[in-house]
C-alpha cells in the first residue's frame, strides 16, 4: 500500500478526498501543520507528501525547503488558494513535484499521485502495448521490397523504439526489439550490396544521398544567403545518439531538418569523410589530387588534408568563399576556439570536427573502466549525453544561439557493436581495421563478407591486382586465426566502423536554426 502524508491545516475538510484514495488502495497519514510533518518523515516512510501553501506556523514553502534539505528524491506536492505567480516560481525554484490550486477533485488527487509514482510503469507498459502493435507491421515491411528513403523510415522506426523501450521494466520486449534490429539489419546489408555500386555510376533511380553528394545537396544550397554558416562534424556519430543529445541541442535551436545520408564504404573516416569534403570517391581523389590522398598501405594521417579538399570541391562548383578549418581533438583546444568565435562570424564556412565519439570507441576497445561505462548501446548514448553536456560544442552552441547564422550537425560515419567473428587469413600487408579488409593473399569465406574483387567498380583506389576488398555485415567482426580465442574474447562487443549495418551506413544530416 502507498503512504501519503496529506499536510493541511483543516486536514478534517479533507476526509472524503482521503476515504477515496483509501479505497485505491492508498494510506492517507495526516498532518495539520509542518513541524507535525516533520516528525511523521523522522518515523515513518511516505512515498509522496501533498503539502497545503497556506498554514498557520511554518508556512508551506517553509516547510517544504525544510523536507527537501533532509529528503531531497521525495515528491513533494503543493496545493494552495493561491494562484500568484511569485508564490509558483518560489515553489517551483525549491523543486516541487507538482502544483495543485485548490479546490481539489478526487481525481486530480488521483491522477497527480499516478504521474508522479507510477509513470516509470504505465510509460513501459504503453510502450511495450504501442511497439507489439508495431513489430507486425516493422516486420511486413522487412519483408517487402523497400527503396533507400523507405529504409531510412524503418531504420528511424527502430531507433524510435531503440529509445522508447530502453527504460522498460519488461527486458523480453527489448530482447524482441534487438531481434528484430538484427534481422532489419541482415536485410539491410543484402539492399546495400545489391544497389551500392549502381548508385556510384547512377545506374539507379532510387539514389540515396551519399557521402560525395551530400554537401553538393545540402550545404552548398545555403551557402549562397550571405549568412555565416558552421559544419560541424562529430565524428563515428550515430542517428540515435543525435536523438539522445536532441533536447539538450533544442534548448536554443529549433530542429529546421533532419536528414539521413548513406555513407560510401569502407564507413572510415580515411573514405567516407575524405569523400564527404571533396564531393569525389576515394578513387577520383586520387586520380585529381594525387597529392592529397594518402592510400592504404602507405605511412601517414589518411584524412590531413580536408580543408584542402573542401576548399578544392567549393572551387569545383564556383563558390568563392572565406573559410576555417578546426579539428577539437582535446578539451583545451576546444575552449581555445570559443574565444575566437566572433572572428569565425566574418567568415562563409566554418567547419569543425569533433573527435570525442571516435576517441571514446576506441578508448572503449582499450580500457576495461571505459568498456564498462559504455557497456550496451544505451550506455552509449548515455555518455554521448554526458559529453555534449560539459563539452565545448555545447558552449560553442551556446554563443551562437543569439547571432544570425546557419548550423549544420553530422558526421561522417556510425558505429555498430560487433559479436560475431568471422575468419580471415592474411599476409602482414592486410590491413587492420575490423571491419573490413583489403590485402593480397587473403583466405576467407565468400559467403560470410561482401566481397568486391574489382576496386574500380565501387571507385576504391587499387593495391594491387590481386587485393580484393571484403566487407564485414551487420554485427560481424573479422579475426586472425592466430591466437583466435583471445583476439576474439578481446573485441567482442565493441563498437566498431568500416562495415556495413544501418547505424554505420545511415547517419544524421541536421539543419538547425536559433530560436
Amino acid at each position: 500500500m502507498v503512504r501519503i502524508l496529506w499536510v493541511d491545516d483543516e486536514i478534517d475538510l479533507l476526509k472524503p478526498h482521503i476515504l477515496f484514495l483509501a479505497k485505491k488502495d492508498y494510506e492517507v497519514i495526516p498532518a495539520t501543520d509542518g513541524q507535525e510533518a516533520l516528525d511523521i518523515l523522522e518515523q515513518q516512510l511516505v512515498e509522496i507528501v501533498f503539502l497545503d501553501e497556506n498554514m498557520p506556523g511554518l508556512s508551506g514553502l517553509e516547510t517544504l525547503n525544510l523536507i527537501k534539505d533532509k529528503y531531497p528524491s521525495l515528491p513533494v506536492i503543493m496545493i494552495t488558494k493561491s494562484e500568484e505567480e511569485q508564490i509558483m516560481e518560489q515553489a517551483i525554484g525549491s523543486k516541487i513535484s507538482d502544483y495543485l490550486i485548490k479546490p481539489v477533485n478526487p481525481n486530480q488527487i488521483l491522477l497527480a499521485l499516478k504521474k508522479h509514482l507510477q509513470t516509470k510503469r504505465l510509460v513501459s507498459e504503453t510502450s511495450t502495448q504501442n511497439y507489439q502493435q508495431q513489430f507486425r507491421e516493422i516486420s511486413m515491411r522487412l519483408m517487402d521490397r523497400m527503396d533507400s528513403k523507405e529504409w531510412i523510415d524503418v531504420y528511424k522506426k527502430l531507433v524510435f523504439w531503440e529509445l522508447e523501450l530502453a527504460s522498460s521494466e519488461d527486458e523480453s520486449i527489448y530482447e524482441i526489439l534487438r531481434q528484430q534490429k538484427d534481422e532489419a539489419n541482415t536485410q539491410f546489408c543484402k539492399f546495400y550490396e545489391k544497389f551500392y555500386s549502381n548508385w556510384l555510376i547512377g545506374k539507379e533511380q532510387d539514389k540515396p544521398m551519399l557521402s560525395h553528394t551530400v554537401l553538393k545537396e545540402k550545404l552548398f544550397p545555403i551557402l549562397k544567403d550571405d549568412v555565416p554558416t558552421f559544419l560541424i562534424v562529430i565524428d563515428n556519430f550515430r542517428y540515435d545518439q543525435w536523438k539522445a543529445i536532441q533536447p539538450m541541442v533544442e534548448e536554443f535551436y529549433r530542429t529546421e531538418k533532419e536528414d539521413i545520408y548513406y555513407s560510401i564504404i569502407p564507413t572510415t573516416t580515411q573514405y567516407a569523410r575524405n569523400a564527404m569534403f571533396s564531393g569525389l570517391m576515394p578513387s577520383e581523389i586520387e586520380r585529381k589530387y594525387p597529392s592529397l590522398w594518402v592510400n592504404e598501405d602507405k605511412e601517414g594521417n589518411k584524412n590531413q588534408n580536408e580543408h584542402d579538399l573542401l576548399k578544392e570541391n567549393l572551387k569545383r562548383y564556383g563558390l568563392n568563399l572565406k573559410t576555417t578549418y578546426h579539428k577539437v581533438l582535446n578539451a583545451q583546444y576546444g575552449k581555445r576556439m570559443i574565444e575566437n568565435l566572433s572572428n569565425m562570424l566574418q567568415n562563409d564556412l566554418n567547419v569543425i570536427v569533433y573527435n570525442f565519439i571516435d576517441m571514446l570507441s576506441h578508448a572503449r576497445t582499450e580500457n576495461e573502466l571505459v568498456r564498462e561505462l559504455a557497456e550496451d548501446e544505451k550506455a552509449y548514448r548515455s555518455v554521448t549525453q554526458t559529453w555534449f553536456e560539459h563539452s565545448a560544442l555545447k558552449d560553442v552552441l551556446k554563443f551562437l544561439s543569439n547571432k544570425k547564422v546557419n548550423i549544420i550537425i553530422t558526421t561522417d560515419h556510425g558505429s555498430v557493436k560487433v559479436d560475431r567473428p568471422i575468419k580471415v587469413k592474411g599476409d602482414k600487408g592486410i590491413s587492420t581495421n575490423l571491419r573490413y579488409k583489403v590485402g593480397r593473399l587473403m583466405d576467407y569465406n565468400p559467403k560470410e563478407v561482401f566481397e568486391v574483387k574489382d576496386c574500380a567498380q565501387i571507385f576504391l583506389p587499387k593495391l594491387a591486382i590481386t587485393s580484393p576488398f571484403i566487407f564485414a555485415r551487420s554485427n560481424d567482426f573479422f579475426a586472425y586465426p592466430n591466437n583466435y580465442n583471445q583476439y576474439v574474447q578481446y573485441y567482442m562487443t565493441t563498437f566498431q566502423h568500416g562495415g556495413i549495418s544501418m547505424e554505420e551506413v545511415m547517419i544524421p544530416f541536421i539543419s538547425i536554426k536559433p530560436k
